[in-house]
């Protein structure tokens, strides 16, 4: 029952990711011929190929990696936001494991995100072992069973069960009148913005945007007040 985990054992966390290049022309020819197959899998229309769905490469851990994972805890009744971001992948994810490691490893303190078991979870994973970092006992979840495995996902919690239908964070902080993270740039529009417009400042904070939502989504499942903006402290 969620009224029964405390939320200061939970860290909400959510993830930015990018294609590995800027564009299709500056991969190697080898990972071209894997990214050519993989494009072939997911084209749409004849109007899709290789170099155009390139900007999706991003949301794939083999073709992708992450610019920014923003973190809150609540401490004191505070929610605090923190953000491991830049264009140091390794030192980022190197980061971040530290405080999983530190502060997530004992068997009651849990990791939260909005699908996160069908893509931020995972993602991180596969990023950190490609960059040969130790995965952290948050995250190693080889062996486990399944009441084993710490990980809250607030869209699979919002199925209750029915597996058919994706349903946006977007979404559910309409209907829960929760103020909304997509108001200046949507996940589609990441890739552009680090890559040509070079802002990763702005990625920063959309990711924070959508941590606070997401604290404030389980507040809601949890029939609580939600967190004003006074109780929401970035560090």
């Amino acid at each position: 029952m969620l009224e029964n985990i405390k939320l200061t054992d939970i860290l909400f966390l959510d993830i930015e990711t990018v294609p590995q290049h800027p564009t299709y022309e500056a991969m190697d020819e080898r990972m071209k011929k894997l990214w050519n197959h993989k494009a072939e899998r997911i084209a749409s229309s004849e109007d899709d190929t290789p170099e155009t769905l390139y900007p999706r490469a991003g949301i794939y851990a083999e073709f992708g990696r992450i610019v920014c994972i923003s973190v809150g805890f609540v401490h004191n009744n505070i929610l605090r936001i923190k953000s491991f971001y830049g264009h140091d992948e390794v030192t980022l994810l190197t980061d971040f494991a530290k405080l999983l490691d530190q502060y997530y490893s004992e068997e009651h303190k849990l990791l939260c995100a909005h699908n996160g078991k069908e893509f931020d979870f995972p993602y991180i994973s596969r990023r950190m072992l490609i960059n040969k970092i130790g995965l952290p006992d948050a995250l190693n979840i080889a062996g486990k069973k399944p009441w084993e495995i710490r990980h809250l996902d607030t869209m699979e919690l919002w199925k209750f069960g029915d597996y058919k239908n994706y349903t946006s964070l977007d979404l559910l902080t309409a209907i829960f009148d929760i103020p909304s993270p997509k108001d200046d740039i949507s996940g589609a529009d990441v890739w552009k913005v680090y890559w040509q417009e070079k802002d990763i400042e702005r990625i920063k904070t959309y990711c924070q945007k959508d941590v606070v939502s997401l604290a404030q989504l389980m507040k809601a499942y949890r029939c609580e007040s939600l967190f004003d903006d006074a109780d929401i402290s970035f560090v």
